[in-house]
């Protein structure tokens, strides 16, 4: 057994001496009486040991209220930790122009969505000891999931995610300006943005530079995602007679200006144009961004104090109800 404040238990030296102290002080009695032998009979329990069964009940709860101060415990185990100092968040555009279907995933065609969701899955699970977070962009930057190391609760919200549920238009600062504000006061050893785009800036109440400048301020490194295919790529529509026509869409990814992002923030800019290089990316991402884990060690106690504040209780009840009963005193 162990106590969480061992330093409390000093007090215990404390009660001889005021135990002491206290028998010798106090008024002088009012009678003094020669001999006690005329109150032989009333009681078979002489007034002196009454008085030190008393005493002693009361000391006796004294000593187990600051036990239970100190907080005896009982080791259980021990729970491990670990923390890789690397914090995480990423910015993702869901404009209506990620609804091209320009991928492809177990030989289906999928949207650009879709691709970087299941690749951004595969990247959340091999980073199991860093905090993520996620932003999600068109017109205007929504907080899609807060900085945090329940990476199940990241997956769920990711896969809520849906082109439509916010307005189109692209706002790649405000996206970035929104992460960076997340990142910004928290200490770790590598504070990262994964940006990952497929168009260029429409509309914006921060410029994509200015949200550059801020990161590189804060010493936020910005890793810059050009998502598509080169050329033109086929965007679905609804065809009037039922099932789903395609028509070509001209491809108008900024690659310069997310290069300059990527280049102002000691970052780097990648080109997803399928698959394979999109999950190539996150790869090198991942290689890129190590950081030695931390372990930190909890130990899991099982609480006794309550025990020992209990039998406080019951001895201080105790001596209350005999000194009002049995042991009562005239005054």
């Amino acid at each position: 057994m162990t106590f969480a404040n061992p330093w409390l238990l000093l007090i215990i030296f404390v009660i001889p001496l005021i135990a002491l102290l206290k028998g010798k002080a106090g008024q002088k009695a009012a009678f003094l009486y020669s001999s006690v032998s005329i109150l032989k009979g009333i009681t078979n329990v002489s007034r002196s040991r009454s008085g030190a069964f008393i005493n002693f009940l009361r000391w006796l709860a004294i000593l187990m209220f600051i036990l239970g101060l100190a907080r005896p415990r009982v080791p259980e185990g021990q729970t491990k930790f670990t923390a890789s100092g690397v914090d995480i968040m990423i910015a993702l555009d869901l404009s209506n122009s990620m609804l091209a279907e320009d991928f492809y995933l177990d030989e289906k065609r999928v949207n650009r969505l879709e691709i970087a969701k299941d690749v951004l899955r595969r990247f959340i699970q091999k980073r199991p000891n860093d905090r993520l977070g996620m932003v999600v962009f068109a017109r205007h930057a929504y907080l899609a999931v807060p900085m945090t190391l329940n990476h199940e609760f990241l997956l769920k919200n990711l896969e809520r995610l849906n082109i439509g549920v916010i307005e189109n238009d692209t706002a790649i600062g405000d996206g970035l300006a929104t992460s960076i504000n997340r990142l910004k006061d928290l200490e770790a050893k590598s504070r990262i943005v994964i940006l990952i785009t497929d168009g260029d800036e429409t509309v914006n109440e921060i410029p994509p530079l200015t949200s550059a400048e801020i990161a590189e301020s804060y010493e936020v490194k910005v890793y810059t995602i050009g998502v598509g295919t080169r050329g033109k790529a086929p965007f679905p529509q609804m065809s009037p007679f039922g099932g789903t026509s395609y028509v070509p869409m001209d491809v108008s990814i900024n690659e310069d200006l997310l290069k300059k992002i990527a280049e102002r923030t000691s970052g780097k800019y990648y080109r997803a144009d399928n698959t394979e290089k999109f999950i190539e990316i996150y790869n090198e991402i991942d290689s890129l961004e190590k950081s030695e884990s931390e372990v930190k060690l909890y130990s899991r106690y099982q609480e006794l104090f309550y025990y020992f504040v209990a039998c406080g209780l019951v001895f201080l009840s105790l001596e209350i109800i005999l000194t009002q009963t049995i042991f009562r005193t005239i005054p």
